[in-house]
């Protein structure tokens, strides 16, 4: 085991995807009611944001392929896009109320990183890096030497892509085989398994207590 992968929300960071996102839809739509009403600009960034999950291109990041498609779509000027870096700068770090951190979750990412252990924060890379640095805050993980934090500006795919999990690989330069992902969602994260990875979900009661007992057992 050469690099352990963690996911961040309902793994490392104890909050609902579901509930920040939607909390985000409202703050960051009302950066653009000059142009957009809310309910179109939700429905715009959402539909762009299919866009980038589905895209399959080695070419473009996802950030890329999201600006490709909204500001198309909605007829905006591109350079709008600096309105998003102000929100996660200004408002989004608001949202900190929605999560609480994983008691545990410095104990496993220290585990992680004993034997000289690569550590990436696998996360689905929707977002650039500022507001995933901040849920990092959150969970009092931020401030360590990952291998490779993964964010929009920099991947060319998305979860459940499997794809995304051998760039990852490639990035890092350790073969999937020497790589153990641990995450919270079965649709999300066991794509890595596909690609040769071990796999620790937590399911079915498991803990990131149950995971940090998984690393020593594999380093026995």
């Amino acid at each position: 085991m050469k690099a352990i992968l963690f996911d961040l929300d309902g793994t490392l960071l104890d909050s609902s995807f579901d509930t920040l996102i939607q909390e985000y839809f409202q703050g960051i739509s009302a950066f653009f009611s000059e142009w957009l009403p809310p309910e179109q600009f939700v429905k715009h960034l959402m539909a762009s944001t299919h866009v980038m999950l589905a895209d399959n291109d080695p070419n473009r990041t996802n950030i890329q392929v999201f600006a490709d498609d909204f500001f198309p779509r909605t007829n905006l000027d591109p350079g709008l896009i600096n309105l998003f870096d102000r929100y996660y700068q200004e408002e989004f770090p608001k949202l900190k109320c929605l999560a609480k951190a994983n008691p545990l979750a410095k104990e496993i990412v220290e585990l992680a990183f004993a034997n000289n252990t690569k550590v990436v924060i696998a996360t689905n890379p929707v977002f650039p890096l500022a507001p995933i640095a901040e849920r990092l805050r959150w969970a009092g993980v931020l401030d360590y030497a990952y291998s490779l934090i993964t964010h929009g500006d920099i991947m060319h795919y998305c979860k459940p892509n499997p794809n995304y999990f051998l760039e990852i690989s490639e990035l890092i330069g350790v073969a999937p085989e020497d790589c153990l992902m641990i995450g919270d969602d079965p649709e999300f994260d066991s794509p890595a398994a596909a690609v040769g990875m071990d796999l620790f979900l937590l399911e079915e009661g498991r803990s990131l207590a149950d995971a940090m007992e998984y690393i020593s057992a594999k380093r026995r």
